[in-house]
């Protein structure tokens, strides 16, 4: 590969979330219907989206946001990154979605499809 040159791999993404592994762990899970699920995990289930490029939403684990919140799990969405979200645990993940403005989006000028 030349030196300066950008090589580009396609992804099916229509959006980003960024979700704080490091909140996951010291909540040793804390959503789903037995508080142990991990909140990626329970988003990726929740939206019916799967690991990797070819999912329609990349919901990726990162070390540590540098948030630290207590009892909450920092997340960033890549359709409003100056907005960092703190999701408590135990939140229901339908609400957590809605929230989020992960669920499905209005067509442009009203139209559906």
């Amino acid at each position: 590969m030349e030196a300066g040159r950008l090589k580009t791999v396609r992804s099916d993404w229509a959006d980003t979330v960024l979700v704080c592994k490091k909140c996951s762990k010291k909540l040793d899970g804390g959503f789903g219907s037995k508080g142990k699920t991990p909140l990626a995990k329970a988003l990726r289930e929740a939206l019916g989206v799967r690991k990797g490029r070819k999912g329609a939403l990349g919901i990726i684990e990162v070390k540590c946001l540098g948030i630290c919140p207590r009892g909450a799990v920092t997340v960033v969405t890549g359709h409003a990154p100056g907005d960092w979200a703190l999701v408590t645990d135990g939140a229901p993940i339908a609400q957590v979605v809605r929230d989020l403005g992960l669920g499905p989006r209005p067509a442009p000028d009203g139209q559906d499809g």
